[in-house]
């Protein structure tokens, strides 16, 4: 049991507030004790040293919006809510830098780079960014979008962080940042471990330019067909910025779309060539799916899916979708698409399939918990190992989660188990939540 005396002592001269956790307070339906929300580095640190003298679980939480994603927590006695560190801290418009605190929602970052025709090419999903979605969150979860084809994922644009460790420590790696912890490149090794290795207070990021026009070229075709077309515009030397596949639930027909950036008259020409690439056509705006989340329109309120593939009523009363990552080498993604549509057929789900045509997809499952462990299992044999591909569970039901190990084989297990004692040897940082128990 936290306590909130103590907690709060140790945050008084700091800025922020503890307090009892509430019914909302949950960690994936793991309950918390109590809720700490800083208002400043040298608070997490506080927090966080004191947390751990008591022997509490700790989980970070920021927005929320990916709170379910992962595994759950073996426990979380405290809540550390983010959401008070949101200050842009500096934005180096000429070096195309911007250095932000851990609480501020990406899409109030994006709005003032935007301002100097700037952008941190993330591309978060819609749903998340409306939601708050906070840079923490984003560098939790290793989120990004379409258009990581040309600018590269999260990982590649962050430069640096400050991050607090488990017993207070504060330790800063990479670009715009004073002190340096040896042998680390904190910033990306905390990228997509969801908040079990430190918690980061800071962080910088690499921008880009804002390119004034944008075309979007779209095809479809059968599923195999759709993926070679798709594999020959990544191959050329159009230079796009992004390549989409999308394939609803229970389609052998998928959509391709192409964003082209640049200025009008090479956009334009380029587009041109695309569309003969891909027996396409050329429009202005994106498909109404870009950048969502497959299954992002599946589920009502609390969750329930409206009918598998999106279609009313069919499936009305089941939990929601089971929203899984994929990834494959470039020739990989045409076997991908055909295991869905095999899955399907043999185990009665509905798979919707979404991401870029690299190799880096979006996988919503609807089915009962037995059939949705067996095509995730149908899956991960299409993508059947760490350089090959891997299938990884982000949300799912209890029941989905008991029948199947969310991760699947995973690489180099032995090294992050070994790290995660160096810099959390108490196991005091939301354990459980992420690969391996760590």
């Amino acid at each position: 049991m936290a306590d909130l005396q103590r907690l709060g002592d140790a945050l008084w001269q700091h800025g922020g507030e503890v307090r009892e956790a509430g019914p909302g307070d949950a960690v994936d339906g793991v309950p918390a004790t109590a809720v700490a929300r800083p208002a400043s580095a040298e608070g997490v640190a506080a927090v966080l040293h004191e947390a751990t003298a008591q022997g509490l679980v700790t989980v970070a939480r920021g927005a929320g919006t990916a709170l379910d994603w992962g595994a759950p927590p073996e426990r979380a006695d405290l809540i550390l809510d983010t959401t008070g560190l949101d200050r842009l801290v500096e934005h180096g418009a000429g070096d195309l830098v911007v250095v932000a605190e851990a609480g501020l929602p990406v899409a109030a970052l994006s709005e003032t780079v935007g301002r100097a025709a700037q952008e941190l090419v993330v591309d978060l999903a819609p749903g998340r960014l409306a939601g708050g979605s906070t840079v923490g969150g984003m560098l939790s979860t290793g989120a990004s979008g379409p258009r990581r084809l040309q600018r590269g994922a999260v990982r590649d644009l962050v430069l640096g962080a400050t991050v607090v460790l488990a017993d207070g420590t504060r330790a800063s790696s990479g670009g715009k940042v004073v002190k340096n912890v040896a042998g680390y490149d904190l910033a990306k090794l905390l990228t997509g471990a969801y908040g079990t290795l430190g918690v980061v207070v800071r962080a910088a990021f690499r921008l880009h330019p804002a390119r004034p026009d944008r075309a979007f070229v779209v095809g479809s075709g059968p599923l195999a067909d759709v993926a070679a077309r798709a594999r020959d515009v990544v191959a050329s030397q159009l230079a796009p910025a992004a390549v989409e596949i999308d394939r609803p639930a229970g389609s052998d027909v998928a959509e391709v779309v192409v964003l082209l950036e640049g200025t009008a008259d090479a956009v334009g020409q380029r587009a041109a060539a695309a569309a003969d690439l891909l027996g396409g056509r050329v429009q202005a705006g994106p498909p109404v799916w870009w950048g969502e989340l497959p299954g992002a329109a599946w589920a009502g309120p609390g969750g329930v899916v409206a009918g598998r593939g999106g279609s009313p009523g069919a499936a009305l009363g089941q939990p929601g979708p089971t929203l899984a990552k994929a990834t494959a080498t470039l020739t990989g993604v045409a076997a991908l698409l055909a295991a869905a549509r095999d899955a399907e057929q043999r185990y009665d789900v509905g798979i919707a399939l979404r991401g870029t045509a690299a190799g880096v997809l979006h996988a919503a499952v609807t089915g009962s918990p037995e059939a949705t462990a067996l095509a995730v299992g149908h899956l991960r044999a299409a993508a059947p190992g760490p350089r090959e591909g891997t299938v990884t569970v982000l949300r799912a039901s209890r029941e989905v989660r008991a029948a199947l190990d969310p991760w699947g084989p995973v690489g180099g297990l032995d090294l992050m188990r070994a790290i995660k004692r160096q810099l959390d040897p108490g196991r005091n940082l939301a354990p459980g939540r992420f690969v391996g128990g760590i």
